[in-house]
């Protein structure tokens, strides 16, 4: 059945228009400064978008992604039959849940530290915490290296000054699960730290002032009004996180184990995973597919934990 279109709806909607038009006209000067942000975010983010077909098909490099066959679900199917890549999941979420919760805890704690110190203080630490996380994870594998390596790594030097026998780091699977959650700590801490800082710096100090006023000690103070104060922002940092629960930090993951096949049983992850579908299987589908994954995954779990701190605490919700 056909819109009727009255006079007076064509009157609200150029009215309508009118009005965008006007606020677009105002705001033109931020607009054109956004643009060369808005051009980079379409063009990495937004015209890949079309390998999006790319689990869907039997994909052939001659061919092209427009001329490859379709194959329906078959990529999917033969990843969940083989259960090679089960073993990746559960890494990837283990991993991330306590990078979730340990990571969160130490931010939390260092921005209430920095927080305490004088402003001299503050700069020394805050830029000594923030030098790791501009480091990549390719000089940081280098450092990690000099301490673990079997003939001149510093931690079997200290073995040895007890009497123990070297420990061979990247045979062992069994360490690696304590060493990447402290590297991982460790290169992170320190910018997250700085987030949390910056919300504890805009609270009034009339809160504060109150409390020593009532008779609060420092860690009373900590507990019942900075911690509540920034919770929303605490909140925020980690249903965003959520969102990356299925994505491993591949840096990480590659670079500081050295992709030693050794390790693989407690190091590969899903990003590590997809990595040697492409280059060592060269399968370009069954890699899509596992990416594909990922992002449908990673989104509905941010609509579904946003969900939830929507009904418990309406205030801290993301959306």
């Amino acid at each position: 059945m056909a819109k009727i279109t009255t006079p007076k709806t064509k009157k609200r909607f150029s009215k309508r228009v009118k009005t965008e038009l006007g606020e677009f006209k105002k705001n033109a000067p931020m607009t054109m400064l956004a643009l060369p942000a808005i051009i980079v975010i379409f063009i990495f983010n937004y015209l890949p978008l079309y390998g999006l077909v790319l689990p869907f098909q039997k994909y052939s490099p001659a061919l092209g992604v427009f001329k490859s066959p379709w194959c329906g679900l078959e990529n999917f199917k033969f990843l969940f039959k083989t259960g090679t890549i089960w073993p990746a999941v559960f890494n990837t979420i283990a991993y991330n849940l306590v990078f979730l919760f340990v990571g969160t805890a130490m931010a939390v704690m260092f921005a209430l530290l920095l927080y305490e110190m004088s402003n001299k203080a503050q700069k020394i630490y805050q830029t000594s915490l923030l030098i790791p996380y501009f480091l990549s994870w390719v000089a940081v594998s280098y450092i990690l290296n000099t301490l673990l390596d079997v003939d001149h790594g510093m931690l079997n030097k200290i073995l040895g000054l007890f009497g123990h026998e070297p420990i061979l780091w990247y045979n062992e699977p069994k360490y690696w699960p304590v060493l990447l959650t402290l590297t991982n700590i460790v290169k992170n801490v320190g910018y997250n730290a700085v987030i949390y800082l910056a919300a504890l710096t805009g609270l009034d100090s009339a809160y504060f002032e109150a409390a020593k006023i009532d008779g609060a000690s420092k860690l009373q103070q900590i507990w019942y009004v900075s911690l509540p104060m920034i919770k929303p922002i605490i909140i925020v940092m980690m249903i965003l996180s959520v969102g990356n629960m299925m994505r491993g930090d591949f840096g990480l993951f590659f670079n500081t184990t050295m992709n030693s096949p050794l390790l693989y049983k407690t190091t590969d992850v899903i990003d590590t995973y997809v990595y040697r579908s492409l280059m060592n299987v060269s399968d370009i589908g069954m890699a899509s597919t596992t990416g594909f994954i990922q992002a449908v995954v990673g989104f509905f779990l941010v609509l579904g934990t946003n969900l939830v701190v929507k009904k418990i605490e309406p205030d801290s919700a993301l959306f």
